[in-house]
């Protein structure tokens, strides 16, 4: 899609097919596209399947109602911020006061949606003409062109004085795929941490696999999981310097870090702790386990073990079966025994792969029950330790 045929779907005639377009599956691409093309032109019946493909694909980050309202390009969809995600920043932005943010690096805008939809004033910036065309067509959309002003710039040329706060999401991907290397985002990481430093406020979105060295200490920092998935980290300026947490959402739940030393190493109890995603790239192991009362199963894994039940927010819990040294013979013997038909694998610090263990393990003929097991290392040997989620026990 280039900036004219992105323009004709912002026609009547585009609107028209948008909505005749919804919905269609790829397998019925083809017939539709024949059926069209003869009374539109061919590069706007491909521009409106085009966008009934992203509509979809947003679909998940954006909820279907907003949309099937808004316009998308491939790696806008790709490189957006979860809604959830997105209204969670702004929501926190609005409780620190601020009025008016300056959002840099802002691709097809949704991050500046929910700053709009939170009250505040945003300028979204974005050198891509296209993206920014699809930006400010996705606040006429939604109804937010009052409070979002769409910009084509280069970032590093804005004056942000005039605003409150600044936020930044540098681009992480290149034409190879994702990138690693903090200063070869796009602005590098160095430039947008020297622009927050000047703003009274400021918030940058990074790749949650940071290294923790790598954090100015001028910073906050927030490492965000939506249903245990997690989807980024903040590096939050103005706010409190030092501080790490995790927030988990839906909720949120915020776990700070109070820099507790590493749990000791324990022999596994009853129950297996296993924190979410957030918590563990926030290094924020031994606060869950301070709070359940345990320990490390292996100084190197992020699993917590404990004697007793106590639910926390922060981790997932098991109740542990079976524990036994790694050998799949012995794992499927168990597993026919017990009448296990449904085997969830999970793993840290192991290279099995979990489909390929299902394959062999689980019995031929498969049984009513299910079961979880955990290929680990125990006191730093190879370890399959059984059990099943324990809130589900319980009830």
């Amino acid at each position: 899609m280039n900036d004219v045929s992105f323009a004709s779907l912002l026609t009547p005639e585009g609107h028209a097919l948008l909505d005749e377009v919804r919905g269609t599956e790829p397998a019925q691409e083809l017939a539709v596209a024949t059926r069209l093309r003869r009374d539109h032109p061919a590069e706007l019946v491909s521009a409106a399947l085009g966008q009934a493909r992203l509509r979809q694909r947003a679909a998940a980050k954006f909820g279907a109602e907003d949309a099937e309202r808004m316009y998308f390009t491939p790696n806008g969809v790709e490189q957006s911020t979860r809604t959830t995600v997105a209204t969670h920043r702004a929501r926190r932005l609005r409780s620190l006061g601020v009025r008016s943010v300056a959002d840099l690096c802002s691709g097809i805008g949704g991050d500046a949606i929910a700053l709009a939809r939170a009250g505040i004033r945003v300028l979204a910036v974005d050198r891509d003409p296209l993206t920014v065309a699809v930006a400010r067509a996705n606040a006429e959309a939604l109804g937010l062109a009052e409070l979002i002003e769409v910009r084509e710039a280069d970032v590093t040329e804005v004056d942000t004085q005039a605003y409150d706060a600044v936020f930044v999401d540098p681009a992480r991907r290149g034409g190879r795929g994702r990138i690693f290397d903090p200063e070869a985002y796009s602005p590098p990481l160095s430039w947008a941490i020297a622009t927050a430093l000047k703003a009274p406020l400021a918030a940058l979105k990074i790749a949650p696999g940071i290294p923790h060295e790598a954090v100015p200490a001028e910073a906050e920092a927030e490492w965000i999981s939506d249903a245990g998935d997690v989807k980024e980290a903040v590096l939050w300026f103005g706010t409190e310097p030092g501080l790490v947490r995790a927030t988990l959402l839906p909720g949120p739940r915020e776990l700070r870090g109070r820099g507790l030393p590493d749990p000791a190493v324990r022999a596994v109890g009853r129950y297996l702790y296993e924190p979410d995603g957030a918590v563990i790239r926030a290094h924020l192991v031994a606060e869950v386990a301070e709070e359940v009362d345990g320990g490390l199963v292996d100084e190197t894994i992020a699993y917590i073990t404990a004697d007793e039940l106590r639910p926390t927010p922060y981790a997932s819990a098991y109740e542990i079966t079976d524990r036994l040294p790694f050998n799949v013979k012995k794992l499927k013997a168990l597993l026919r025994e017990r009448g296990v038909g449904v085997l969830t694998v999970k793993k840290r610090g192991s290279a099995v792969e979990p489909e390929e263990l299902r394959k062999k393990a689980l019995p031929k003929s498969h049984g009513p029950h299910s079961a979880t097991v955990f290929l680990t290392r125990v006191a730093g040997a190879p370890t399959m330790l059984l059990g099943h989620p324990a809130q589900r026990h319980a009830s």
